[in-house]
């Protein structure tokens, strides 16, 4: 049994002027195919459990390839999007320690890195002389302005046609284990209106549904789902 006296050793050791604190606004969708893997430019071994996952809060331990992180996260917003994260780097043996401490099973899962103009749809949201409207991209041989969403849009003359999706970036994750089937995307915004492109990919939206939170996924694992009910 780990002591109880060495997690609080961790605690204070680690959370000792390094912590990172912010709200998190995120957007989750389940994937279609495979098609993110070719876009990817960099890909990543997660190991994670939950020493918490009590409503409104969970504290996470995990292992990413070589280094290792210990998060406490809060209650999400009505809207699902949204909320507190605190978290630090921990060394890895001391995740490594902490993981026998964490309820239900551990989260095994390999996580693709996709630029989101990388991934941007062929959709470009700006507005005309009429209404704010969403326009289709054209093909390269059309003459109406709009072309590829990886060129600049001449209506909006920004790199993919849409300022925001440029520095923001597709998290994918592969789960493994109890959860070998299950596929999700993730995209980090800077408020819970900012627009982005959706990748060809990218399947229905599941922000806000708790059977997708990795902390429910480790007590009632994708495997075992027999119904659409929440666990």
């Amino acid at each position: 049994m780990f002591p109880i006296e060495n997690f609080n050793m961790i605690i204070r050791k680690n959370f000792n002027g390094r912590e990172m604190t912010g709200i998190e606004i995120e957007r989750k969708f389940l994937v279609k195919d495979d098609g993110f893997k070719a876009e990817a430019v960099e890909s990543h071994h997660l190991v994670q459990g939950y020493i918490c996952r009590e409503s409104g809060r969970t504290v996470r331990v995990r292992v990413a390839d070589d280094r290792a992180y210990l998060t406490i996260k809060g209650r999400s917003s009505d809207s699902g999007m949204s909320r507190l994260e605190w978290e630090t780097e921990i060394p890895v043996a001391d995740a490594l320690s902490l993981l026998p401490l964490c309820q239900g099973g551990t989260i095994d899962k390999t996580r693709y890195i996709v630029p989101a103009s990388a991934a941007a749809s062929s959709v470009c949201r700006h507005s005309d002389r009429d209404a704010d409207s969403i326009l289709r991209h054209k093909t390269p041989d059309s003459n109406d302005g709009c072309i590829s969403a990886k060129d600049d849009c001449a209506a909006c003359g920004e790199s993919g046609g849409n300022p925001a999706i440029r520095g923001r970036k597709w998290e994918v994750d592969e789960f493994h284990g109890d959860n070998e089937g299950l596929v999700v995307a993730e995209i980090e915004l800077g408020s819970e209106d900012e627009p982005f492109g959706r990748p060809s990919w990218l399947g229905e939206e599941v922000t806000g549904d708790r059977r997708y939170y990795n902390s429910m996924l480790s007590e009632c694992p994708y495997k075992k789902w027999q119904d659409a009910s929440l666990p």
